[in-house]
C-alpha cells in the first residue's frame, strides 16, 4: 500500500548524497534492509541474467575485518550495513532457469527459451570480456538502485570503490564467479555530506553528434 509521506523520485534523487559518517548505534530493521535489497534486485539487466549478488556484512567483527581492505576508511565499520555488490562473471549459466522459468509460467514458448539461451551461450563462450563487462555493468544498475531506495526509506549510503579486491576475496571466501565492484555504506548519517557542485548540463550534453 503507498503511503502519502513517501518522496518523489525527484525528490529521492536530489536528496541522496554520500554520507561518509555514520552513527554506530542506529540499527536498520530487518524488513527495511529486505525491502532495500529487493528494490535493488528489481533493477534491469541484459538478457534478465541479473548479474548482482549483495554481500550485506552487519556482524561488527567481520566490518572491522574491512577496515585495513577498505584503507581505514572509517564508515565501513561505523555504518550498519557494508553491502558488497558483486558481478556474476558466469551469468550465463543463469540462462536456463530464467528462461525455463519463463517457460514454466507461460511467458514464451520453449522454441523461444532455447533460442535465447543459445545466443547467451555463444556470446559468452565468443567474447571471453563479454563476462566481466556484463558483470560490472549490471551490477551497477542494481547499485544505483539499492542507494536510491535506501534513501526512500530513509537512510543514507556511499558507493566505495577505494578497497583492495584481492584482499577482500580471501577475507570473506568470495568464490572466483564474483567481482567484487563496489562498497556501499548504509546506515543513518551522524553527519551531513560534504556539498558537492554538478556541472552544468550544457557541460554534459551532447545534442546529435560531436561537430568536427
Amino acid at each position: 500500500m503507498l503511503q502519502t509521506d513517501l518522496l518523489t523520485l525527484e525528490q529521492v534523487i536530489e536528496a541522496r548524497h554520500s554520507v561518509r559518517k555514520y552513527d554506530p548505534q542506529a540499527v536498520i530493521p530487518k524488513e527495511d534492509l529486505q525491502e532495500i535489497l529487493r528494490l535493488a534486485a528489481q533493477a534491469p539487466s541484459s538478457w534478465n541474467l541479473q548479474h548482482w549478488r549483495f554481500l550485506v556484512v552487519t556482524d561488527q567483527a567481520v566490518k572491522e575485518k574491512l577496515l585495513p581492505i577498505a584503507n581505514g576508511q572509517q564508515q565501513v565499520v561505523d555504518a550498519y550495513a557494508t553491502i558488497i555488490i558483486l558481478g556474476d562473471l558466469e551469468a550465463d549459466k543463469s540462462a536456463r532457469p530464467v528462461y525455463e522459468g519463463a517457460v514454466a509460467k507461460g511467458a514464451m514458448s520453449q522454441q523461444v527459451a532455447d533460442t535465447l539461451i543459445g545466443q547467451i551461450e555463444g556470446a559468452y563462450a565468443s567474447n571471453p570480456a563479454l563476462a566481466r563487462d556484463e558483470a560490472i555493468r549490471n551490477a551497477s544498475f542494481a547499485a544505483m538502485q539499492l542507494m536510491l531506495a535506501a534513501k526512500a526509506k530513509g537512510y543514507d549510503t556511499c558507493p566505495m570503490g577505494g578497497f583492495n579486491r584481492d584482499a577482500l576475496i580471501e577475507a570473506l571466501n568470495i568464490p572466483a564467479r564474483y567481482l567484487p565492484t563496489l562498497m556501499i555504506t548504509l546506515g543513518k548519517a551522524s553527519a551531513a555530506a560534504h556539498p558537492s557542485d554538478r556541472f552544468d548540463l550544457t557541460q554534459l550534453v551532447i545534442e546529435n553528434q560531436f561537430t568536427s
